[in-house]
């Protein structure tokens, strides 16, 4: 199952400057996973020390945030675009 994933500009230089990706998996964790594999370093930036996501990372399937989901086992579906994006704040 192929998946896009967007590389926000921030993790682009894991990426070999890399955009967007193309993995495979079946969850959010499994798809991290394979970028993980892919370029080492990523999933670090993206999850804490217990493996939940980053309170200052959203993570998208197409247009739903995971942590209204079922989060890391959120299910990706097959040509589904998995958006890693920083969370902005300001005022």
């Amino acid at each position: 199952m192929a998946v896009h994933v967007r590389i926000p500009t921030t993790l682009r230089t894991l990426t070999g400057g890399e955009k967007a990706l193309s993995v495979e998996g079946e969850t959010v964790g499994a798809v991290l996973d394979a970028v993980e594999a892919a370029h080492p370093g990523v999933r670090e930036r993206i999850l804490d020390a217990e493996g939940n996501v980053q309170r200052f990372v959203n993570l998208f399937v197409d247009d739903d945030d995971v942590r209204f989901l079922q989060g890391l086992d959120t299910p990706v579906p097959d040509g589904a675009e998995l958006a890693i994006m920083q969370a902005v704040a300001g005022g």
